[in-house]
């Protein structure tokens, strides 16, 4: 069973694209984060100059809708947010608008702990593969006592927690289930509330199968899947996409007219995933199916609807 999660958002200048800060009940944590343009309020902070973690985010201009981001640790994150605010030639960074900020509530933070949550968010960032890290490599982690260790990755799953809620998603991972239908009757059912059942997408003229699922909100073709190696319309955002999941290797040839998934894609929704798979505009809510029920995607999703006012029209 879920427990759910109470995420405090405040808006320090009443708009909902400056600066804001987040907080999670009963954890010590403390986020702030905001647009470049209000660097010097957040600067401001008292938290700010504080040990802990920063994040700088930008567009990534080598891809498609993708991001660039830097992660590091300061002893004073103000000190070094105000480095990276100057220009290039003089030090700085130019490619990031947006900054985020985690520090602690009780100043019990130190430069060990900062150290080594800067190992494990690059890590995290890395294995998730959502964006392009400046950073390069992950320092290695330093040997903290078991008790600090502990602590230290509670506070990584309650950062992972709030950081979407405020549209950082670089650390979200796609954990799909991993067991494969036996048999055309064999549905596999997650028991995680947040993950849907498998569901396949067939392409017959090409022998093409795919697999995907719905993770925490999102749609996730799994590694493995295939997809047709062209797309047969021209001047649609499906068709850039596609070249660029081929570009950066994500899809990769694997016969003549097919490719094969090289790794879980994550896409903006089950339309976009069909598209790709089938190299032209489809319907995902049609074609995407639970296997051996045929159940589509769209009929999956409004089950519960059904069930609960199907019955109540007037």
């Amino acid at each position: 069973m879920s427990v759910g999660k109470s995420v405090r958002l405040f808006l320090a200048d009443g708009t909902p694209g400056g600066l804001l800060t987040a907080e999670i009940m009963n954890w010590t944590g403390h986020v702030a984060a905001a647009p470049r343009s209000d660097l010097g309020a957040l600067l401001k902070r008292p938290e700010a100059s504080r040990t802990g973690i920063y994040i700088l985010l930008g567009d990534d201009p080598e891809s498609m809708g993708g991001s660039l981001a830097y992660i590091d640790e300061g002893d004073d994150v103000a000190k070094r947010l105000y480095y990276h605010s100057r220009n290039e030639d003089q030090g700085g960074k130019d490619f990031w608008d947006r900054a985020i900020v985690l520090t602690s509530k009780d100043t019990n933070l130190t430069k060990a702990h900062a150290r080594y949550l800067e190992s494990r968010f690059i890590s995290l960032a890395i294995e998730a593969n959502r964006s392009r890290l400046t950073n390069g490599t992950a320092p290695p982690l330093l040997p903290l006592p078991e008790s600090d260790v502990s602590d230290m990755e509670y506070f990584v799953a309650q950062a992972k927690i709030v950081l979407p809620v405020l549209g950082v998603n670089i650390f979200r991972t796609t954990t799909t289930t991993t067991r494969q239908p036996s048999g055309p009757t064999d549905v596999v059912a997650p028991t995680d509330p947040s993950i849907s059942p498998i569901f396949e997408m067939f392409v017959k003229k090409y022998g093409i199968r795919a697999m995907a699922q719905e993770v925490d909100g999102e749609f996730t073709v799994r590694k493995g899947s295939m997809a047709r190696l062209s797309f047969t319309e021209n001047s649609s955002n499906y068709e850039l996409l596609h070249d660029e999941l081929l570009k950066s290797g994500q899809l990769v040839q694997d016969g003549e007219d097919t490719a094969v998934f090289a790794q879980d894609i994550v896409f903006r929704s089950p339309s976009a995933a069909a598209a790709i798979v089938a190299g032209r505009a489809a319907n995902g809510r049609v074609e995407w199916r639970i296997p051996g029920t045929g159940l589509s995607f769209g009929s999956w999703q409004n089950q519960d609807v059904e069930s609960n006012f199907g019955g109540n029209e007037s």
